[in-house]
């Protein structure tokens, strides 16, 4: 039986989670580790970078860590260091861009990938932006506000919508 693309592209094997928050209290300086935070439409309550709109929060794919490392010559990443607010495995973000997406209890948009900084040479050494090129991670929209916390769901809006409707 063939399944149309728009089917193929809502499906995922399972939602994802949360793995690792963190908060940029001021500009250059190191990232704190959190259990929680809360989402406003501006962006994580406590992070000094609050804009609002499609930059509001951050995000990486927590399986590109070790791609990250590998490509940078390191045993291992931490997340801290890449200076993104939130770390999810076992959900494809590029798959959910510009879909709706459940976190936590906040509901936001991926808008578009984030761009490696130049600091990243210094943070992962000689050729740790490229290291990161591709795999930056995502800028993100905060459509409804809401917490956050490590272990939560993270799950598109439609596969929400299909489970309740099961």
């Amino acid at each position: 039986m063939a399944v149309d693309l728009k089917t193929l592209m809502a499906r995922h094997a399972r939602p994802g989670r949360i793995g690792w928050i963190g908060l940029r209290p001021a500009r250059l300086q190191p990232v704190v580790a959190v259990e929680s935070a809360e989402a406003s439409e501006a962006g994580l309550v406590g992070d000094h970078y609050v804009s609002g709109g499609k930059r509001a929060v951050t995000l990486l794919q927590g399986e590109h860590l070790a791609v990250i490392a590998a490509l940078a010559g390191l045993p291992e990443v931490d997340p801290a260091q890449l200076r993104r607010n939130v770390v999810v495995h076992g959900l494809n973000l590029a798959a959910v861009r510009h879909h709706p997406l459940r976190l936590g209890s906040a509901l936001i948009r991926i808008s578009g990938p984030c761009a490696p900084c130049s600091r990243m040479e210094t943070v992962l050494g000689p050729g740790g932006y490229n290291a990161m090129r591709g795999h930056g991670g995502y800028y993100a929209e905060v459509l409804e506000p809401g917490r956050l916390a490590l272990g939560d769901a993270v799950v598109p809006q439609a596969h929400e919508t299909a489970e309740r409707n099961a």
